[in-house]
């Protein structure tokens, strides 16, 4: 059966309107020759012969089912339960993310306020939005939001040179044309200490991320006497945090973070080759209208039965353009909807199995790195990445690895020149003691 919705009297209409006789002088622009070009097309094939065809090619890609992973870097192998797939596919979910007619989407709002409870409990702060593009974007969110907060007079934010080096350049362009004085300073040894001498009575926000990019964790003294400097000075903390580490670290909340926020990708969300991730965004309570995004809320109806509504929609099509605090089109709200199913289906003890996992992997998997000739492990102090100084080239070991089906670690003199010669090796509960072992073998092969 056709489906054709225009009659011929809406064509004759439409074509007396655009002032030509028929449909081919709509054409007339295109050269003759070139209206209907023979195509080079190969026989038509059945549906049974067209997916034997695609499985074949897609069998010639690497997939990380066959091949072991030592790479993160933003971006985490975790195990994904059955049950987020099969849920998050479901059509009430899958066709309707977005509730532009929020009242009457009682579910999709539930499931939003499922998720910012949960993520409120993961980091130990008060309020969460419906989550951002990704992490990059979430820290960007937060510095815009200091400047908010400060309504704009104040005109430095202090970044750890420890945070992930993609949302620094995210957070340089998000911010430029803000007047903002964007302060990237720290040695690798020494980082949060030395972050507090930039801060002063114009410092709108001081940004950190725990674990850092290379791994490691500051010690609770020097958290501490961060989020003190802050306090003292009325400069906003910031802290990006890997979802999974919070399973066994303290919540940014309960050391005096201001904002939290961080790339929801471990939670639920496959690989699939960079995107789309999710960046959630917690604040303390009393910061709430500054933050943007939406936020979804728990009330009852006029007959006193529980319903969930947008409490705070600061979107120029919500409000008038000069009172938004945001101007995202929409968000990751199906990705954020994987990490609400994810969470639920973990509980909080499975979560710090999880990240109990990753933790003691990557330390067996460190320590026996560590006793092969020429290797050294740089900084000790790690969730579940560390540096690796190398006794190759980065580029060699890293081909190497490839040669024998390993996926290697982040190259860091990519992003840190002084430390070009090591490597950012990341274990997480999908590496086996096999893999760690393999691992470990290729590289001895190379001292």
């Amino acid at each position: 059966m056709a489906f054709i919705p225009h009659t011929d009297a809406d064509r004759e209409a439409m074509m007396r309107a655009a002032g030509v006789a028929g449909v081919e002088d709509l054409f007339l622009d295109v050269p003759a020759a070139k209206r209907f070009p023979k195509l080079n097309l190969p026989e038509p094939l059945s549906e049974s012969e067209v997916l034997a065809e695609l499985a074949e090619m897609a069998d010639r890609n690497s997939s990380l089912d066959r091949h072991p992973c030592f790479l993160g870097a933003g971006a985490y192998n975790h195990f994904v339960p059955s049950v987020v797939k099969h849920m998050l596919l479901r059509g009430e979910f899958y066709t309707a993310y977005t509730p532009y007619q929020p009242e009457v989407s009682q579910g999709t709002l539930q499931a939003i306020f499922e998720y910012q409870s949960m993520v409120c409990d993961l980091t130990g702060m008060g309020a969460a939005n419906a989550s951002h593009y990704d992490g990059a974007t979430a820290l960007a969110e937060a510095l815009v939001m200091a400047i908010s907060v400060h309504r704009g007079r104040r005109t430095k934010a202090v970044i750890s040179r420890m945070v992930h080096p993609e949302y620094r350049e995210t957070a340089r362009t998000y911010t430029q044309g803000m007047d903002l004085e964007v302060v990237c300073d720290c040695d690798p040894g020494v980082e949060v200490p030395d972050l507090i001498r930039h801060i002063d009575g114009d410092t709108a926000a001081v940004a950190i991320q725990i674990p850092d990019f290379l791994g490691s964790v500051p010690s609770r003294k020097d958290v501490a006497a961060l989020a003190e400097a802050c306090r003292a000075n009325g400069a906003l903390l910031v802290v990006v945090a890997n979802p999974i580490s919070l399973g066994l670290l303290q919540p940014p909340g309960e050391y005096g973070a201001d904002i939290a926020v961080g790339e929801g990708q471990p939670l639920g969300n496959q690989l699939s080759f960079g995107g789309p991730y999710l960046g959630y965004f917690a604040t303390k309570p009393e910061l709430v209208r500054r933050m943007a995004g939406r936020l979804a809320g728990m009330t009852v109806d006029a007959d006193g039965k529980r319903g969930y509504v947008l409490t705070l929609s600061t979107r120029e099509q919500h409000i008038r353009r000069e009172k938004a605090t945001s101007n995202i089109c929409t968000n990751q709200a199906l990705n954020a909807l994987a990490a609400a199913i994810y969470l639920a289906a973990m509980g909080p003890s499975g979560l710090r199995t999880v990240a109990s996992s990753c933790y003691h992997k990557a330390h067996y998997c460190a320590a026996e790195i560590a006793q092969l000739p020429g290797y050294d492990i740089v900084r000790p102090d790690f969730f579940h990445e560390f540096v690796v100084r190398c006794p190759r080239p980065t580029a060699e070991v890293s081909e190497a690895l490839l040669t024998e089906g390993i996926v290697p670690g982040y190259e860091l003199g990519r992003s840190y020149p002084e430390l070009e010669d090591c490597m950012l090796f990341c274990v997480t509960e999908m590496n086996t003691k096999a893999q760690m072992d393999e691992l470990t073998e290729v590289l001895g092969a190379l001292s």
